[in-house]
């Protein structure tokens, strides 16, 4: 229907309500209205898409949903921010967890190249904001603690599963055991089941268990010690990768030997002497 042709259907309804000439008509998103006499008719004119209609709806298409601005001061990651330090005064914790006040940057500073400190943030949102004087080594173990936190949220764990009998022989334990150890690699947890044998043992099986378990090449860790089930018949573990700290106190353990061994040859070379003097005398 043309323009003309919808005016000239309006004027004839309006005249047979409420009589008189069409002084003004326009349409906006589909409501008329229709002005007679000084009296104002409103028509809801309830049709689709026109293409007479250039008006766009500002309810369907205007209104975009806002997105939640994220505070670009918030940090996933614990990083020293340098020397670059916009806040004036700060609350300074010291490397030891002593809290030191509130500072003026340029002391903040100072203190940082006389002790060769790094600064980093703690909460930025405060006023004054809290900093923490830390050295290298502890920005690291700090890394490492919180990629470890968030390792551990990423999502559900997969456990494998592995189960034996306790008369497998040496061969295919060791092929069983490089499976756990690929399987640890891979950051998964690992179930071990034991069960009995032909052969009776008279050594209890979550001992010949945990036996195996230690021929492991690599450290492994432990969510469930090897116990025994199903009424002394099997028994069970469950392997983790180790932690952080497991680690570190391997590591730890292993210098202890070190030292024992160089002191043997320091007092072995010494010991025949003292057996040939007697035969030096005769």
């Amino acid at each position: 229907m043309s323009t003309a042709c919808l005016r000239w259907a309006l004027s004839h309804a309006a005249r047979s309500v409420c009589g008189g000439t069409l002084s003004s008509w326009r349409t906006a998103s589909g409501a008329g209205l229709l002005s007679y006499n000084g009296r104002c008719v409103s028509a809801s004119l309830s049709w689709g898409w026109s293409p007479l209609s250039t008006t766009v709806d500002e309810t369907e298409e205007g209104q975009v949903p806002k997105k939640k601005k994220q505070d670009p001061r918030a940090r996933a990651t614990i990083g020293s921010i340098g020397r670059k330090i916009h806040q004036r005064h700060l609350q300074v914790i010291s490397e030891t967890g002593e809290n030191m006040g509130t500072m003026h940057r340029a002391d903040v500073l100072r203190l940082m190249d006389e002790n060769g400190l790094k600064l980093v943030p703690l909460n930025e949102n405060k006023d004054p904001p809290v900093y923490r004087l830390m050295t290298g080594k502890q920005i690291h173990e700090e890394q490492l603690k919180l990629r470890e936190k968030q390792k551990a949220k990423t999502g559900p764990v997969q456990v494998k599963e592995l189960t034996f009998s306790s008369d497998i022989g040496n061969h295919d334990l060791l092929t069983k055991l490089r499976q756990v150890q690929s399987w640890l690699d891979k950051k998964h947890h690992v179930r071990i089941t034991l069960r009995t044998g032909r052969v009776e043992h008279t050594q209890p099986l979550d001992t010949t268990l945990e036996q195996m378990v230690q021929q492991i090449e690599v450290l492994v860790g432990f969510d469930s010690k090897p116990k025994v089930i199903r009424d002394g018949r099997a028994a069970m573990c469950i392997l983790r990768p180790p932690s952080v700290k497991e680690l570190k106190e391997r590591n730890k353990g292993a210098a202890v030997p070190a030292i024992g061994t160089n002191s043997q040859p320091t007092t072995s070379p010494t010991a025949p002497p003292t057996n040939l003097t007697p035969d030096s005398q005769h």
